[in-house]
């Protein structure tokens, strides 16, 4: 039974010492994924270990070993990048529109209200980065992974509007599925109004700078995100509109290795550069400083 158990997982016996008289094995990665508490590990993909989830939590969601960047979550990034009890959130009297009366809409929509303890897939105000004042929205992917309805895209808007009204820098940090499709045609006017807002803070010479998290996709990249004066990118992130699948199909060729990803467009010069988590705020603040 024990040599059956070990030839199905493909381990090794390492050795067995008469003072122990036990085995050491070493099992396949499929089978290691599935063998420890989730509770207080994470199999991490990038380094293809098990890591203790406390280390990377204290490690602002990086693997320590392989500085895989993990899922922050849009309040833990807002304190991440505005400086302690600076920021000042913008308050909205907007409502969810369903014009499409899409199914069961309204419940979801609801149900992330809850689930998140957040109105919207979007965070929204002012704050300072080491004592320079600026407007900064974050896209929350536990929103209906961030996408952007009509009510994003005001929030998104009215934020540009008023960095342009006060003459300050703006930075939005990008994590979406892309336009929200239960909207129609009113998630896809989104991409059109905020890249027009953005034209005033051109009009006035401001600083406009987007950092790309993972994912960064659809309608989102396709307008604002990639409008970005300066272009910043976690490392590792998906950044693209159609879905790779749906590319090939469409051309008829073989995607290059890596396509979509952070590295890739800054190989080809899609963005400026790629910053670890833990150095944002200060390249943020170098930027700022510079302007």
């Amino acid at each position: 039974m024990i040599k059956k158990f070990l030839s199905s997982n493909e381990s090794s016996i390492k050795k067995i010492t008469k003072d122990n008289k036990y085995v050491t094995v070493t099992l396949n990665n499929k089978f290691k994924e599935n063998s420890v508490d989730d509770r207080f590990w994470i199999y991490c993909k990038g380094c293809k270990d098990h890591v203790f989830k406390k280390d990377i939590e204290e490690n602002l969601n990086v693997c320590p070993k392989c500085n895989t960047h993990y899922k922050l979550k849009a309040r833990d990034r807002v304190d991440l990048l505005i400086d302690k009890d600076s920021f000042k959130e913008f308050e909205f009297d907007l409502s969810i529109q369903d014009p499409l009366k899409f199914p069961d809409y309204i419940e979801k929509i609801n149900s992330y209200k809850e689930k998140t303890k957040e109105e919207e897939g979007i965070i929204c105000g002012v704050g300072t980065v080491n004592s320079i004042n600026t407007v900064l929205c974050v896209m929350n992917p536990d929103f209906m992974m961030g996408s952007m309805g009509s009510v994003v895209g005001d929030k998104i808007t009215y934020s540009i509007e008023y960095a342009a009204d006060n003459n300050l820098p703006i930075i939005i940090c990008t994590a979406s599925g892309g336009a929200r499709m239960q909207e129609g045609m009113i998630s896809l006017m989104q991409m059109a109004k905020t890249s027009q807002a953005l034209s005033k803070l051109d009009d006035k010479h401001l600083p406009y700078i987007t950092i790309l998290t993972d994912p960064t996709t659809g309608g989102v990249t396709a307008s604002f995100a990639m409008l970005g004066d300066i272009i910043l990118s976690e490392p590792n992130t998906l950044i693209g509109f159609a879905g790779p699948r749906v590319i090939e199909q469409t051309i008829n060729q073989k995607l290059p290795e890596g396509f979509q990803t952070a590295e890739f467009l800054l190989e080809h010069g899609f963005i400026d550069i790629i910053v670890n988590r833990e150095n944002m705020k200060d390249m943020i603040f170098n930027i700022l400083s510079l302007h």
